[in-house]
């Protein structure tokens, strides 16, 4: 069964195998990588100044992920797996209340941020693997494609009141996301895994 997907270029001849990486590869390492920060931030051992590094550069990868699930993962499954519709909806309710601890974010609040973000991941996983039994692996390295490339464009801060869903999120986001940008020069956050200084010994 062809996944009926977001707009997308046409696709060459049959067998063509486009460049770049399956949606299921980039959401897999993503929230590896998500659960690594919290439980790094989580050690006790972390010194205050490296736990408010991690929890900057947790903060921007997870809006820029929310963002990306919200453009094409979601809209994605929606369409191609069938009875999908409610779990994605209670799935971007579950999204906004994550983003809202987020931005609220304190050391006191880290323990439910990281079982919203669990819960988050064990959901997401299992639509992942839904869609992936409905399309091709050309299909979701092409929805990869597009995933990686609205992050780069999304929003580094989380914004739970914006548009979860295509096609207001695809033009409000990047929108923000400049600006977001913006604050993060002027302020010097860290936003990306490269930003991280090597733990000291």
């Amino acid at each position: 069964m062809t996944v009926h997907l977001p707009p997308l270029p046409p696709g060459p001849d049959e067998g063509y195998r486009p460049g770049g990486r399956s949606l299921v590869d980039i959401v897999d390492d993503e929230h590896r990588h998500l659960l690594e920060l919290l439980d790094a931030a989580l050690a006790p051992d972390t010194p205050q100044p490296r736990r408010r590094e991690l929890l900057d550069v947790f903060t921007a990868m997870l809006s820029r992920h929310l963002s990306g699930e919200e453009q094409y993962v979601f809209p994605a499954t929606r369409v191609a797996v069938p009875d999908a519709a409610a779990r994605i909806d209670r799935e971007l309710t579950c999204d906004a209340e994550l983003l809202a601890a987020v931005r609220g974010l304190t050391e006191h609040s880290l323990p439910e941020v990281t079982d919203r973000l669990r819960r988050h991941v064990e959901a997401v996983d299992a639509l992942v693997g839904s869609l992936r039994a409905h399309a091709t692996d050309e299909e979701l390295i092409r929805l990869g494609n597009r995933m990686e490339i609205a992050e780069e464009a999304a929003p580094t801060r989380p914004h739970p009141g914006n548009p979860h869903t295509p096609p207001w999120n695809r033009i409000v986001d990047p929108a923000v996301g400049v600006l977001d940008k913006v604050r993060d020069v002027v302020s010097r956050r860290h936003t990306r895994l490269s930003d991280l200084r090597p733990p000291r010994d």
